[in-house]
């Protein structure tokens, strides 16, 4: 049977422009046989990005690709041109189908371990067979390189070469060398690499990082005219433990001084000085319901409804979809039973609000936000508390969609909620998403406004109860 398929274009904003940002709550599934065209602005934005396939467990089938966004021609970027700008997307790799991964989840069971790892669809022996780039000495390349996998953080690395971060989810970075890059489930960055060693092959290598049985793949990179000279035997191996990692974390700072463009306008730059309106607590929750495992925040396990959820508040159909804030600000003081049920908040228009990821389980998790940029400024062990406020970078934390929280430990973010919509907060650990670690967040404009959202493009699909319905008057005129 030919599956459904929504198609979200991760860390892209869609400003003012929901409905196409390709999440069952905001879209109706394209059916099989049919075709849909979306049609969006990458407003305010550069940087690397890609899509995927959002519906179920379909993002470990594949069906994924990257965008690349570029500077427009009189915005200067903070580097020379590179000599070519090459895609390098990683990931983890399952043997299992994703029809497979969702009945095994349904029946209360886990996805398991994945089997290796892959660098641009290629993983053990064919993704060395042949050089995937070729390098001329004496120059410098871009590397733009996302984990488009489902469960893994990874380790990305260069044999015999450094790399200089100048990007990081769509913002520039203070261009720092690396020998090695942490890269979690979602996230992308851009490193320059410079051709200066001996002409030869080299190995280009991802593995993964915090899980028992490790997994590794190595990719060739070749020097231009050299003999075909085998890599190094002695492969850089990852580094270990968390505080490597959170201690790398802390060394990303956001390029101040580059000119391009921004994408937190209504916050301004100066993010620090900017009151916080509202603390949202996140606790990432795991209960058993009927037996079976769900994941959600606060309590609350999300479930997709038939009608999605833009589209039952657009057409003011609601009832029988899904209520408001059936999650607390804070979680519960007792954890209780869980409930599954369609979780939408709301949020006030352009306001500025802090929220908190608390992660109390043994793994990973890596949470993303759907139609904004966020500047990511704290992360510790143990639970957070206000005291914590101290520890925040409120200078120069890299403006981004995406940020980790390693286990049993917090992450703070904060941000203006000026993008109307309704937008998802989800982990990108996709069987935590599919068991219900997600929530969506409604921003509406008071003044419905043209200015601040627009109308459900004429080429919406419709489903569920909004089918035959008429359409809503048009918002406001832009003023």
């Amino acid at each position: 049977m030919t599956p459904r398929l929504c198609f979200c274009r991760n860390g892209m904003q869609q400003r003012k422009n929901s409905w196409m940002d390709g999440m069952p709550g905001t879209q109706c599934p394209i059916a099989p046989g049919t075709n849909f065209t979306y049609k969006w602005q990458a407003k305010d934005q550069i940087g690397s990005f890609f899509y995927f396939p959002s519906l179920g467990m379909q993002r470990a089938a594949g069906g994924y690709g990257p965008i690349s966004v570029v500077s427009r021609l009189l915005i200067p970027v903070p580097f020379d041109p590179p000599a070519e700008d090459l895609v390098v997307l990683v990931g983890d790799w399952y043997t299992k189908d994703h029809a497979v991964m969702s009945r095994l989840l349904d029946a209360g069971r886990s996805i398991g371990r994945p089997a290796g790892v892959l660098i641009n669809g290629k993983g053990g022996k064919d993704a060395a067979a042949a050089p995937m780039f070729t390098f001329e000495a004496g120059k410098t390349y871009r590397l733009r390189v996302c984990n488009t996998g489902i469960k893994s953080s990874l380790n990305f690395r260069i044999q015999g070469h450094d790399m200089k971060l100048v990007e990081m989810d769509g913002s520039h970075t203070v261009q720092d060398m690396y020998d090695s890059l942490d890269v979690h489930a979602g996230h992308c960055f851009s490193v320059l690499v410079d051709a200066d060693q001996k002409p030869g092959d080299y190995y280009m290598v991802a593995s993964t990082r915090f899980i028992h049985d490790p997994h590794s793949v190595s990719a060739v990179i070749r020097y231009a005219g050299s003999s075909n000279t085998p890599p190094p035997p002695d492969v850089p191996e990852p580094p270990e433990g968390w505080a490597w990692s959170i201690n790398q974390w802390r060394s990303f700072r956001w390029n101040l001084t580059a000119s391009a463009a921004r994408p937190n306008p209504q916050g301004s730059y100066h993010y620090g000085q900017i009151n916080i309106t509202r603390t949202i607590k996140l606790l990432i929750s795991r209960g058993h319901i009927d037996g079976k495992l769900r994941y959600g925040f606060n309590g609350v396990s999300h479930v997709d409804a038939d009608t999605p959820l833009k589209l039952a508040e657009y057409f003011n159909a609601t009832d029988g979809v899904f209520k408001y804030n059936q999650m607390a600000d804070v979680p519960p003081a007792v954890n209780g039973p869980m409930r599954v049920t369609p979780s939408v908040i709301t949020a006030e228009f352009r306001t500025f609000i802090e929220v908190v990821f608390e992660n109390p389980e043994k793994s990973m998790d890596s949470l993303h936000l759907d139609g904004y940029a966020f500047f990511a400024v704290g992360m510790g062990p143990g639970k957070w508390s206000p005291e914590l406020r101290k520890t925040y970078n409120l200078l120069d934390a890299v403006s981004r969609h995406t940020v980790q929280v390693y286990p049993r430990s917090w992450t703070a973010i904060m941000l203006t909620f000026d993008n109307a919509g309704m937008w998802n907060i989800r982990s990108n650990i996709w069987e935590r998403h599919y068991l219900g670690e997600q929530v969506y967040v409604s921003v509406t404009s008071p003044e419905r406004s043209l200015r601040d959202e627009y109308n459900m493009p004429d080429g919406a699909l419709r489903c569920g109860k909004v089918i035959g319905l008429p359409l809503p008057p048009s918002y406001n005129p832009a003023r």
